[in-house]
């Protein structure tokens, strides 16, 4: 169960789908084109598409809708078909002019992740059932069930599964390396979102995006190739869980803003699990201000200071961190004050033999050897997720009718054999990482600028060190963002903060507000 989990999430971290369609555009070229190969790509000579019409009360509304699941082709500049999305849509029935109502797209990250927990976990009409409180998925049969609080009242919903997730898939003799990667995905399904506009006559919709994780790159990209390239603005784009300026997000020698974002997350989780010394702050919200300005002045000033600090400022340092996180001072001295991620999820609760979560540091979990370094695997991600691979799959053969024999579907591109994500976002002259951090900030700034109308809804988790949500609000700091239309939203849980029911209900409801406030009706 952990395996399967694990693959599906690695990096982080949407449904069904459409008429056929045809849109023209050029891939990176990180692969050759191996001429002659297949690359195992499923034999698929035309688009398969199901249909259906149901009904639901969604938002206290009564909704009619219909559901289209199936593929779009897309094509290169010759018109040879090069690969299919298959997609997800939930669309209202009737709906006097669609040219006007609001559509959403909705992806998830990894990168190589399918929508499949967004879809089920909490915008979908149906939703899998796990505990609301930290617990274990256990074993099917599982809960699927109706989500009436899910914002199909407001806007049209299509899930996007990017090429070689879900069923998406590239076609014939198509490498799929060509539609992985910072760049290449971004333009991948931006095409595919104009083509969708298209197809479905939508041009003058409120449209927004929604995207989680490594989706929240994807997000940022694909608003400024949207704007340049298919001259198609954004009302709004939903951030969930947010990693944009991976140098506040992941741990690298010589970081310091990496030790500084994820100071915070130490501290709820602390706090969550009653590991702070003294007494516990009663409100948990005005404790990580205070924590927030400790990390952006006093402790990052220390970092900056390295071995020049005195033995003085040093102990007045580690007295104040232990203050925050609860680890033992003899501990944070021999770390130098820098706290690694993974080290923590060992060390919070070292002396009770448990570890706490990535992904959501409310769940924990036990292991044999309490002496190690790092964990073993995460506690949240084996904890819940069975529960999604059975409800996706569940759901697209028998609530929405899909019946294909020759395609698998993937919870995670990695599953494919040729899996290989390209991160050079520097132009032909870069090297793929090559010591620096991804930051597309710029990329996000940029569409802001350049459409004065779209807002920007950041979601976090308290409780999530894949995407701590200070690194997310320090990143949004950066000159290149308008500040005045981006918004922040916090939840008591972790990455996937709707698995939890008080907060799927606040960020239902957050999500809903944005939606309606800047649909401009």
């Amino acid at each position: 169960m952990q395996k399967t989990f694990k693959a599906a999430l690695i990096g982080v971290i949407g449904v069904i789908g459409i008429i056929a369609a045809s849109t023209a555009f050029s891939f990176g070229a990180q692969a050759g084109d191996d001429k002659g190969k297949t690359y195992d790509n499923p034999p698929i000579s035309k688009p398969a598409i199901f249909k259906s019409e149901k009904s639901g009360r969604f938002g206290g509304t009564s909704v009619k809708y219909k559901t289209i699941a199936g593929d779009t082709f897309v094509y290169d500049k010759a018109g040879k078909a090069v690969a299919t999305f298959f997609t997800y849509q939930y669309l209202k029935a009737d709906v006097a002019d669609a040219r006007t109502r609001p559509v959403t797209f909705v992806f998830n990250g990894g990168p190589g992740s399918a929508s499949m927990w967004l879809h089920m976990g909490v915008f979908g009409p149906k939703r899998v059932q796990i505990p609301s409180d930290p617990a274990d998925d256990g074993a099917p049969p599982y809960s699927v069930v109706d989500n009436p609080d899910t914002i199909l009242d407001v806007t049209d919903l299509v899930f996007i599964d990017p090429i070689g997730t879900g069923l998406s898939r590239t076609l014939d003799t198509e490498d799929p390396r060509k539609h992985w990667g910072v760049m290449e995905d971004a333009k991948s399904v931006a095409s595919f979102i104009a083509q969708w506009i298209a197809d479905n006559n939508r041009w003058n919709s409120p449209k927004f995006v929604a995207g989680e994780s490594y989706g929240t790159v994807r997000a940022s990209v694909l608003s400024d190739e949207l704007t340049n390239k298919h001259n198609i603005g954004l009302n709004g784009i939903m951030l969930i869980s947010a990693v944009l300026d991976y140098q506040n997000s992941r741990m690298q020698d010589g970081s310091i803003m990496s030790f500084v974002s994820f100071l915070p997350s130490y501290a709820a989780t602390a706090w969550y699990h009653n590991k702070l010394p003294g007494k516990k702050p009663a409100d948990l919200a005005k404790f990580l201000d205070e924590v927030r300005t400790f990390a952006a002045g006093d402790y990052a000033k220390a970092l900056i200071q390295g071995n020049r600090l005195t033995a003085a400022e040093e102990t007045a340092l580690i007295d104040k961190l232990h203050t925050y996180t609860g680890l033992k001072k003899s501990y944070l001295k021999a770390t130098n004050m820098r706290i690694h991620v993974f080290r923590f999820f060992k060390e919070l609760m070292r002396d009770e033999g448990k570890v706490v979560g990535r992904l959501d540091s409310r769940y924990l979990g036990e292991e044999p050897d309490s002496a190690g370094e790092n964990f073993a695997g995460d506690p949240f991600a084996y904890a819940s997720g069975n529960a999604f691979t059975v409800a996706i799959n569940d759901h697209i053969r028998n609530f929405l009718g899909v019946k294909l024999e020759n395609r698998r579907y993937n919870t995670s591109a990695r599953a494919e054999k040729r899996w290989k994500w390209n991160w050079n976002i520097w132009g032909k002259g870069g090297v793929p990482n090559g010591g620096r951090y991804i930051n597309v900030i710029p990329y996000l700034g940029k569409a802001m600028r350049r459409n004065s109308d779209m807002h920007v809804l950041v979601t976090s988790g308290y409780y999530d060190f894949a995407t701590p949500f200070f690194g997310a609000e320090n990143a949004l700091a950066e000159m290149d963002i308008v500040k005045d239309r981006v918004h922040f939203t916090y939840y008591e849980a972790g990455h996937m903060m709707y698995v939890h029911k008080p907060s799927r209900m606040k960020f239902l409801s957050d999500i809903r507000s944005f939606i309606k406030a800047y649909d401009k009706q």
